[in-house]
């Protein structure tokens, strides 16, 4: 495996943590619907957080969340239907993400961006 997808399971791990730290429940992780994929579908106060996880081992070009782009939110969203409907939920939806970055001592540092986009964005 190549070091940067070693680095986004990393990032991955690191965003799971810090979410379950902050009393998040992990439904699915890596949810994929056709072409789209979904790195972590989390449940807290009864909404359905749906959470896209970026890092970058620098932000010399583009800060991680900047990589998010309206093809890739309307993927987001399409793979979220799908597990909405696939497992017969209606709870109310939310669009985060978690931006992992390393800090000026190398330490990976989380960025979670609460609400980053909503589902008419894709439009």
């Amino acid at each position: 495996m190549a070091d940067h997808n070693d680095f986004g399971k990393i990032a991955e791990n690191l965003a799971a943590d810090h979410l379950k730290k902050y009393g998040y429940k992990i439904l699915v992780r890596n949810f994929r619907f056709q072409k789209a994929e979904i790195d972590i579908i989390a449940e807290k106060d009864d909404l359905i957080i749906i959470v896209e996880v970026k890092a970058r081992s620098t932000n010399a070009f583009m800060l991680p969340h900047e990589a998010v782009t309206k093809t890739k939110i309307k993927s987001i969203v399409s793979a979220a239907n799908h597990y909405l409907e696939e497992f017969n939920r209606d709870n109310e939806v939310r669009f985060d993400i978690i931006s992992v970055l390393p800090d000026k001592n190398k330490n990976l540092a989380i960025d979670h961006i609460m609400d980053a986009f909503q589902a008419f964005d894709a439009n």
